[in-house]
């Protein structure tokens, strides 16, 4: 894949410069034995009023994330790297199946209807949260780690690496990225940055809905560990709907069990350069869910030759 001339760094350096606190590793992560008590979440201590001072900082704050925007947001290319949620759609094999319908009035019994009430309305019959483009929070696996409603609004944009495997991938259906892959894309492309989220291309949902849920390209556990505890990454994520074809899940269930989320079910990496975009993450907040739907979007640079610009395509109103 070509380099990209045009980064998008500046603008994390503008976001650093405000003391954006990072997400912390969880203690004693190298150690799944070790019991981890309920966290207790407790509301934070606002000062009654402002000094002159803190106004025009949080000001000139302000003012630099809109002048980042216009110079780098605003033109950007914006790539989609979530699938469109369907009833038909795969999911794991041991989950039941889902519906969509017309919401009914509770009152009548009829369902809404543009004629006689304005409006539409339409009903979700899901047999899970794991499905589709998802973000797993580490309760899937342990109760003492976050569920969804937890996960902290930080997530919501980062450096996006993309690491390609998609060449070996088409020699064995089932490859598994390696901590050597992993060690060979950084003497190309350089470390991977800290705190940044890691997509693992593979080409493999290229055949969405028509893929094959059994057998599929893998991350390793140790590869896993590398990026989390090597390299410190927020989280990684892939293409099939499970990160291992183990009996256990061995590398899904040493990430969640540790308090690391993961993304799972992304889409159109191939759209997607190995390095100078950023990854927006939006989610849903069910209170106590294990995994969320994603909708994960690449910003990328002016001059990439995929996705769309703002104001390149109807936006308001919409069509």
């Amino acid at each position: 894949m070509r380099n990209v001339s045009v980064s998008v760094a500046a603008v994390l350096i503008s976001i650093a410069a405000l003391g954006s606190p990072a997400l912390a590793a969880p203690e004693n992560a190298a150690d799944a034995s070790q019991p981890h008590p309920p966290r207790i979440c407790h509301a934070a201590v606002t000062p009654r009023s402002l000094d002159a001072d803190s106004s025009a900082s949080a000001a000139a704050a302000g003012s630099s994330l809109w002048t980042a925007y216009d110079s780098l947001f605003a033109n950007a290319k914006y790539v989609d790297l979530s699938h469109t949620i369907t009833p038909d759609m795969p999911i794991w094999r041991g989950f039941g199946n889902i519906t969509f319908s017309p919401s009914v009035n509770k009152f009548t019994g009829q369902e809404f209807a543009y004629d006689t009430d304005g409006f539409v309305a339409t009903a979700y019959k899901l047999t899970t949260d794991q499905m589709g483009t998802q973000l797993d929070a580490p309760a899937h696996f342990n109760p003492y780690f976050a569920a969804s409603n937890e996960i902290p609004a930080t997530f919501a944009l980062r450096k996006l690496v993309v690491i390609d495997m998609s060449s070996k991938v088409s020699q064995n259906s089932s490859y598994a990225l390696s901590v050597g892959d992993v060690l060979e894309w950084e003497s190309r492309h350089g470390r991977i940055p800290q705190r940044s989220v890691v997509f693992v291309r593979s080409d493999w949902s290229k055949t969405w809905p028509y893929v094959n849920t059994d057998v599929f390209p893998q991350v390793l556990l140790e590869t896993v560990q590398f990026l989390h505890l090597k390299r410190n990454i927020l989280f990684h994520g892939h293409e099939p709907l499970d990160t291992d074809m183990t009996p256990n899940f061995d590398a899904e269930a040493w990430l969640l069990k540790h308090g690391y989320a993961q993304a799972e079910g992304v889409a159109n990496l191939h759209m997607v350069p190995a390095t100078g975009c950023l990854l927006t993450t939006g989610f849903p907040k069910f209170i106590g869910g294990v995994g969320n739907y994603a909708r994960y979007v690449a910003v990328c640079p002016p001059n990439w030759e995929y996705g769309v610009a703002p104001g390149k395509t109807l936006e308001a109103p919409l069509p």
